[in-house]
């Protein structure tokens, strides 16, 4: 049995893909070679490794099991190539970092401006996803680091606190809450609202909600904060956010603090192991711990 990290790499795409197809194209590969190597990966373990049917493809309990190891053997090679790139000159090193909208828009810029100024080898794959998927993939060794709030379910990750952000609600100028400092997220339940597609905020307003035996009248839910704004400034509803992507809308909008104790929500650098990381992303790492507030 010899599978080579190509074939461990196809074969990881595909399953993450759920498609043979895509995960071809996931990793820049023809479809012909992508079910060749499979192919030749089931033969040689005697072993179906992918169950296929109409919906695209899943792994097998071998699978399962070739996944688990795959993982494991792609993210030692890596942090081994990440330890010999610092006895090599010229060599560029890249990072994977995800992270939850809040801290991309509030925290991360001057962090990650500041730290590549100063390492010009070192490059950030930056990919912007839900705390809960950010969680997944970083339990599955397929990220770095994290940028995660404390509303995930953090589970055997480690984690270390670098920022805080606080809940608030936007409204247009002509609204009863627009002439108040703060307000309760119980005084909202009756309001109708705009939601965005961010299922970790959204299940964490639901549940604060049901606490009160209420639940959240949502008219629309939306992808684009901007078109967030746009809903809210025409009169449809309300909506709640994190303050830094609050600031950054461009609308005639008031914005209020949520006076709840549960409101300031935390942010976390996570990662599966901090004394496993690769040293570039070690450095990244401490670069974002120093700057916690």
């Amino acid at each position: 049995m010899r599978f080579d990290l190509t074939d461990m790499r196809v074969f990881l795409s595909v399953v993450e893909c759920g498609s043979l197809t895509q995960g071809a194209q996931a990793i820049h590969l023809a479809l012909a070679s992508v079910s060749e190597r499979i192919a030749g990966m089931e033969a040689a373990l005697g072993a179906q490794l992918l169950e296929r049917n109409r919906r695209g493809v899943s792994a097998t309990a071998a699978g399962e099991a070739l996944v688990r190891h795959a993982r494991s053997i792609l993210g030692q090679v890596e942090q081994m190539r990440g330890e010999l790139r610092t006895y090599a000159t010229g060599l560029k090193g890249r990072i994977r970092l995800l992270s939850n909208t809040a801290a991309m828009v509030a925290f991360l810029p001057a962090q990650l401006c500041q730290f590549l100024a100063l390492h010009r080898d070192l490059s950030i794959d930056l990919e912007e996803r839900t705390s809960a998927d950010i969680v997944q993939a970083l339990g599955d060794r397929r990220a770095d680091l994290g940028v995660v709030a404390d509303i995930a379910d953090l589970g055997a990750l480690q984690s270390h606190l670098i920022a805080s952000d606080q809940l608030v609600v936007i409204v247009g100028r002509s609204h009863w809450a627009a002439g108040q400092t703060h307000v309760a997220f119980a005084d909202l339940l009756d309001e109708p609202v705009v939601g965005t597609v961010d299922t970790a905020l959204e299940a964490h307003l639901a549940e604060r909600a049901s606490r009160l035996g209420r639940q959240l009248d949502y008219r629309i839910q939306l992808r684009n904060t901007e078109h967030v704004a746009m809903h809210v400034e025409a009169g449809i509803g309300i909506s709640i956010l994190s303050e830094g992507l609050a600031r950054t809308l461009h609308r005639e909008l008031v914005m209020l603090p949520l006076s709840d104790a549960w409101a300031t929500r935390r942010i976390y650098l996570c990662a599966s192991d901090f004394s496993t990381l690769t040293p570039h992303a070690g450095l990244l790492a401490r670069k974002l711990m120093d700057g916690a507030p």
